[in-house]
């Protein structure tokens, strides 16, 4: 079975900047598929090279069988494609945008009613609103119908959840399960390292390179840092000082505690009882489960 995407030696420059530097990855079809990155890492670049908006400098891309450069024209009817903006006509209304778009492909909202309808369900009480005034997850839901109407076979989502509330983030990832289960192979881009794990497998990258690539859970399992959280009542002077210490490898925020880093000589009652010493109260630390933002930094440090 040939594979949903494949990319080999991929690279693209603007200018001076290497957005995307030699990079290979292969999605398999009915892969949901995640790269997860910072702002600035090179995913929106990858995006428009497999969506055929954008050429390579080298390397190649196929997706679907089709080569992005040579065979375009016939891999945009397969690909949907929706883009970190929302790029729908804001002046158009609901309807007549989801009409538009279908009739690009040659199809009617009928005929593919089925694939959307767990999408479209909420918008269909207000065919007439113009997308312009829909809020974040409905314009979401509206771009995601758009993409979706002429059944692709693989689809494209470039930071799709980017501006949206918690809530209609869950929501879209549920979506996404469900779209899977229909055989759509999903590529999916995001710098929200907590939805990674709705992931099947996926690839992190920062600054146009490829760090890892496999299932979440395997990622973390490999993570392989002495981890600790860490708190106290002045966070930021227990921060700068646990970065002065010879056995803390590094720390940083997560969420409401601190996360250290320790060498194997570190010890945390020592810490403690230093960090007291020097003048902070309440400071507390103890073990912590790594996670993808944990991995993350790990390969970025090690990396740099």
């Amino acid at each position: 079975m040939n594979p949903a995407v494949r990319i080999t030696d991929l690279t693209k420059r603007y200018g001076s900047l290497t957005a995307v530097d030699n990079v290979s990855l292969t999605v398999e079809e009915g892969e949901l598929f995640g790269l997860i990155g910072p702002d600035g890492a090179g995913k929106s670049t990858i995006y428009k090279i497999l969506a055929t908006l954008l050429q390579p400098d080298s390397g190649t891309a196929v997706v679907c069988g089709l080569d992005t450069v040579r065979d375009y024209r016939r891999l945009r009817t397969k690909i949907g494609y929706m883009p970190e903006r929302f790029s729908l006509y804001q002046d158009l209304t609901v309807s007549e945008n989801l009409r538009f778009f279908a009739s690009l492909f040659g199809v009617s909202v009928k005929d593919n009613y089925d694939l959307i309808a767990p999408v479209f369900g909420q918008l269909e009480r207000f065919p007439d609103r113009k997308a312009g005034a829909l809020s974040g997850g409905m314009k979401q839901k509206l771009a995601l119908s758009c993409a979706l109407i002429h059944r692709p076979e693989i689809l494209l989502l470039d930071e799709p959840t980017t501006g949206v509330d918690a809530v209609s983030r869950n929501e879209f990832w549920d979506m996404l399960s469900t779209l899977r289960e229909k055989g759509i192979t999903i590529l999916v881009s995001t710098s929200y390292m907590d939805e990674a794990t709705r992931c099947g497998r996926i690839a992190m990258i920062d600054k146009g390179h490829i760090l890892e690539v496999d299932t979440p859970a395997k990622l973390v399992a490999h993570l392989g840092e002495n981890l600790f959280n860490a708190v106290a009542s002045d966070m930021f002077g227990l921060l700068t000082r646990l970065r002065k210490m010879p056995d803390v490898i590094d720390c940083y925020t997560f969420g409401a505690t601190l996360h250290l880093v320790g060498s194997p000589e570190f010890s945390p009652e020592k810490t403690e009882t230093a960090l007291i010493a020097s003048g902070l109260s309440d400071v507390r630390i103890y073990p912590a489960t790594g996670d993808i933002e944990d991995l993350f930094i790990k390969l970025t440090r090690d990396e740099n």
